[in-house]
């Protein structure tokens, strides 16, 4: 991922409009908890992976203020950025669950957590000798977005906030959400109307057959 010279500008750009649907409940709050929603799916068995592509990994990252507009994202980078959604929808999982995490999922996070360097870096080669230099920006552009979502993800994990996650109750989503109410169990008005509709009919077909 690198990042180009911005053109100059009279006015600041407006802040992208995040694309996916609506955010689910807690998703405003940990980017975390967006980058574990951003593996869709929707009824009649359509999947829409947000990081599929480098092209829309780089518009997440954009609209979450993670990355500058005019950086560019490679495969690799994106692989990345699928690898941490998938340990992070591990450990959400094991906190719904109340069992251990997978060790893998909690390494990865911990290494994303360490990507991105504080500080410039010791070099050496044979012409220039010993020398400090910051990270190579395509590197240090992508490993500090992972490096973010990863610690947003362990202080979500530890936050009072994680008694109260849960999977979305409506199939096939797979979204999850931090409840803000006991009662709560829908990411979304959509799957909450989906449900009370698929209830409702089943109500019907069953009063019918009676």
């Amino acid at each position: 991922m690198k990042e180009t010279s911005p053109a100059a500008s009279a006015e600041p750009a407006a802040r992208p409009v995040p694309s996916g649907p609506p955010l689910a409940p807690g998703a405003e709050r940990y980017l975390s908890l967006d980058l574990a929603n951003s593996d869709l799916a929707f009824p009649g068995g359509r999947d829409e992976d947000l990081l599929g592509t480098p092209e829309s990994a780089r518009e997440w990252l954009v609209t979450r203020e993670l990355a500058p507009a005019q950086a560019v994202l490679y495969d690799v980078c994106a692989g990345r950025l699928r690898a941490l959604r998938d340990a992070v929808r591990a450990l959400l999982s094991a906190r719904v669950e109340e069992v251990v995490a997978p060790a893998e999922a909690v390494r990865a996070v911990n290494a994303a957590l360490t990507s991105a360097p504080s500080a410039a870096l010791l070099h050496w080669d044979g012409e220039r000798g010993p020398y400090r230099a910051q990270a190579h920006p395509i590197d240090q552009i992508v490993n500090h977005a992972i490096a973010v979502l990863a610690a947003d993800a362990a202080d979500l994990l530890t936050a009072p906030d994680a008694a109260r996650l849960t999977p979305c109750g409506a199939t096939p989503c797979r979204r999850f959400l931090v409840r803000t109410h006991a009662s709560r169990q829908w990411c979304s008005t959509r799957c909450g109307d989906r449900v009370r509709a698929a209830r409702a009919y089943a109500r019907r077909t069953q009063g019918k057959a009676d």
